[in-house]
């Protein structure tokens, strides 16, 4: 089954929802086909293949609402499908913001390529992606004589699909994307530091090589050789690019609309006020041609647009999706994030470092919690040490802790080194004062 076709049963389907009672209907029919392979100490370890049809209904009765789904297409067996939600929908609550979003919100031009497709996806064969997976798994091991374990792996996906709702929006996407990560462990004086490198790209020309991916996996995992617990005290926190999303991840879920209109948010009526220091932008884009996570609609068919959610430590705009953005009396402007990028610096990492006279690289949390109503944050992490310019060891077993009202005032410095192999295009982000516990 082709997009047109899935778009023509979408349509009966939405209309076959109406017919049967449904105030408003929306359908979504998509195909997802992925592949992984896993390999360690030259042997294939995994090898997945999954693909799903699938078509999620949702029914609007009256104000009341149901959501649906089934891997069945068959038409025959969605009019009973369509005919049993339609009927139990009927025996909800009722909500008055339970409606689909205003049709004025929906795209009114998506004939922009975004170029979320790679042509040749099809041409991958099982061999490449074995064959790519043992190259690393061999380099991996290679790099460094006192190897515990190694594993790497390759996997992709395609997908594509349609949606439709009955009050005027129909739209359809289809997307690839390839990844390839490595992790690796060595034999440390008894510990067994493990470090990993993931990459993930549209096109699979713009993916790392093995050579480039094993090669990061062992500079991240020999860094950590020799960890220890430092001196507690406030440092300079220096956080790494591959790991900076995390962190950024935390203001997201305060900033929806949910969390707001529940008063679980500590940003709750901040919009427009400073939030953060200066050197705090973030611009969520999901307009850029092979973006990650680029779209012309979200899964509510609202249309897609770039906008800065932070300028400047000023917060702009909460993360509104149409259900909670009608209960706060707020339009809708897409309830998720897509292309995250910040304003960059002057500096790289490695510049960055030489400037330091006591700092804490940091490169990976290790578990931990963070209070969306309140902001309070507590992670574990493991980095290095950081003295008159120069990484002098590494350290482990250590926490930060703080509030985030304080903590995105802290920041200090950005990077013009964005991580290039996520949505998140995060450069390194540097800390002042922070809170670090450990001996």
């Amino acid at each position: 089954m082709n997009n047109k076709e899935r778009m023509e049963l979408a349509q009966w389907a939405s209309n076959f929802a109406i017919k049967k009672g449904a105030t408003e209907s929306a359908i979504a029919i998509s195909r997802s086909r992925s592949v992984q392979v896993e390999v360690r100490e030259q042997k294939l370890e995994t090898i997945r293949e999954s693909t799903e049809n699938s078509l999620s209904l949702q029914i609007y009765r009256n104000n009341k609402y149901s959501g649906h789904s089934t891997n069945n297409l068959n038409k025959r067996q969605l009019e009973t499908f369509i005919s049993e939600a339609v009927e139990a929908t009927q025996y909800l609550s009722p909500d008055e913001d339970r409606v689909l979003p205003d049709p004025s919100l929906y795209p009114v031009d998506m004939s922009k390529d975004l170029k979320l497709v790679d042509p040749g996806h099809a041409n991958v064969t099982p061999e490449f992606r074995v064959q790519t997976s043992m190259e690393t798994e061999q380099l991996l091991r290679q790099g460094h004589p006192d190897i515990l374990s190694a594993t790497a792996r390759f996997n992709d996906n395609t997908g594509e699909g349609v949606r439709v709702h009955s009050n005027g929006f129909a739209g359809e996407w289809a997307s690839t994307f390839f990844g390839t990560s490595a992790s690796v462990s060595i034999m440390d004086a008894g510990a067994r530091p493990l470090g990993s490198f993931w990459a993930g790209q549209r096109f699979l020309k713009n993916l790392p090589g093995s050579d480039e991916v094993a090669k990061r996996a062992l500079e991240i995992t020999i860094k950590q050789l020799g960890q220890e617990k430092i001196a507690s005290g406030r440092y300079t926190m220096i956080l790494d690019n591959r790991i900076a999303a995390g962190l950024l991840s935390r203001l997201f879920q305060p900033m929806s609309a949910r969390n707001i209109q529940q008063k679980n948010s500590f940003l709750d009526g901040m919009l427009g006020k400073s939030i953060g220091s200066e050197h705090l932008t973030i611009i969520d884009n999901p307009l850029i041609v092979g973006g990650m996570a680029s779209r012309h609609f979200d899964n509510e068919g609202i249309a897609s647009q770039k906008r800065t959610l932070i300028e400047k430590g000023v917060l702009n705009s909460y993360l509104i999706d149409n259900y909670y953005g009608r209960k706060l009396g707020m339009t809708p402007n897409g309830g998720s994030t897509s292309n995250i990028l910040m304003a960059y610096g002057n500096r790289n990492q490695k510049q960055i470092i030489k400037a330091q006279n006591k700092a804490i690289l940091v490169t990976s949390f290790n578990g931990g919690n963070a209070n969306s109503t309140t902001g309070d944050f507590s992670f574990g992490i493991s980095g290095q040490l950081i003295e008159n310019g120069r990484i002098v060891k590494a350290v482990n077993e250590m926490n930060i802790s703080g509030n985030f009202k304080n903590l995105w005032n802290q920041l200090i410095e950005t990077g013009n080194d964005p991580y290039p192999y996520s949505s998140a295009q995060t450069p390194t982000l540097v800390f002042s004062g922070v809170d670090f516990s450990g001996l």
